[in-house]
């Protein structure tokens, strides 16, 4: 489904260029969910905004479903991202003037679906993730859990190859954020979805049925677990 192959990325920040991927490769498979994780400035968010087309790397390659993406334009990207990913952020980025259901459907009438399609799927999808009857609330008049509830259901609506999460239980206590967890291994075993999380959670990374650990920009270890 994807793979990464010696890939760098560099910042200059003033005088000094930090490396903040050191040829990184890395293959991950359909319906995988995968954790990556590190210490702040491992490089895991980096690596995630690079799978996502998020950014660019210095050098190597990415490929989504056998197709390279460095030599993309960024409207090309964009169709890119809108057709094969699906993004779960920890600030869960709903729009605030839009009520549960629209920030949802939103992002399926961006694929030029309407009409009955727009409004079966949308409703199928919150009432999947829990949240019938709550379609017309505000985010702010939802919980930390209902509002990433809303963000995992957007990443879902569209039907992606890859759902890409970073720390999406950050903002969430420890029951919350299991109950989410758990919410997305069910819908990977469902639907096949590959799910690749950026963490730096113990509960993240126990969950994952594999994990990549990354320290200063290089993979260090690639753990699998029993299902």
């Amino acid at each position: 489904m994807i793979r990464v192959e010696k890939v760098t990325k560099d910042y200059t920040v003033g005088q000094t260029v930090v490396h903040a991927l050191r040829g990184v490769s890395l293959a991950i498979g359909r319906g995988e969910f995968l954790s990556i994780a590190g210490p702040s400035g491992s490089g895991k968010t980096t690596l995630l905004n690079l799978i996502g087309c998020l950014d660019k790397a210095t050098s190597g390659e990415i490929y989504i479903a056998e197709e390279p993406v460095s030599g993309k334009n960024r409207k090309e990207l964009a169709l890119l991202r809108r057709q094969r990913l699906g993004f779960v952020f920890q600030s869960f980025n709903l729009i605030p003037v839009l009520s549960a259901y629209e920030n949802v459907s939103f992002a399926l009438s961006l694929l030029g679906v309407d009409g009955a399609e727009l409004e079966d799927r949308t409703n199928g999808i919150l009432a999947e993730v829990g949240l019938q009857g709550m379609e017309t609330r505000l985010p702010g008049e939802l919980s930390g859990g209902q509002q990433q509830r809303v963000a995992v259901a957007r990443a879902l609506i569209k039907e992606p190859d890859v759902v890409l999460a970073d720390e999406p239980t950050a903002n969430l206590d420890s029951e919350t954020g299991r109950e989410i967890l758990e919410l997305m291994l069910a819908l990977n075993e469902k639907h096949g979805t590959t799910f690749v999380f950026s963490t730096h959670d113990r509960m993240v990374m126990e969950f994952g049925r594999r994990l990549i650990r990354l320290h200063d920009g290089q993979i260090t270890a690639d753990e699998r677990r029993e299902s």
